[in-house]
């Protein structure tokens, strides 16, 4: 993997950068239908549901013990999801962890020489702030880094 290890001062140990997972992000085409299975079928509470106008997406979150499922359906072709799904198909997306402070852990990142999409944080659902780590830099796994809003939306 890309990623170099994030030292402490104390001991020379490794420090955590990322606290638990927020969410899995699932592309999909049909978000109805999609709602349908993870709702209906296992059992998930749906949380929240909003578009995200300037990342292309309408999400939905899915309660799964302290995470979710994020299913993001593309506002249009011409979009990252839109191009996600016309390239791979529907599946998973991204793995997203919540962190405390997203700007300091980009810092952190971008000094131990990880490759981001994101040099600052930016709006995500339910106002929190969050970020994008380059797949090349997580052995291919598109990586979103989450600081979740004192209060939701």
């Amino acid at each position: 993997m890309a990623a170099k290890a994030i030292r402490t001062d104390a001991e020379g140990t490794l420090a955590p950068v990322f606290g638990s997972i927020d969410h899995i992000g699932v592309a999909v085409a049909d978000l109805e239908a999609a709602i349908a299975v993870h709702r209906d079928t296992y059992g998930m509470p749906l949380v929240h549901r909003e578009t995200i106008a300037d990342q292309g997406v309408e999400a939905v979150l899915l309660d799964v013990g302290d995470s979710h499922v994020e299913l993001l359906a593309p506002l249009g072709d011409d979009t990252p999801v839109g191009r996600f799904l016309a390239k791979r198909g529907p599946g998973l997306h991204h793995v997203a962890y919540r962190v405390d402070d997203v700007a300091a852990v980009l810092g952190e990142l971008r000094a131990a020489g990880v490759r981001l999409i994101d040099e600052e944080p930016r709006a995500g659902i339910r106002n929190s702030q969050v970020a994008f780590l380059h797949p090349s830099a997580s052995g291919g796994v598109l990586t979103e880094l989450v600081q979740i809003a004192a209060v939701h939306a």
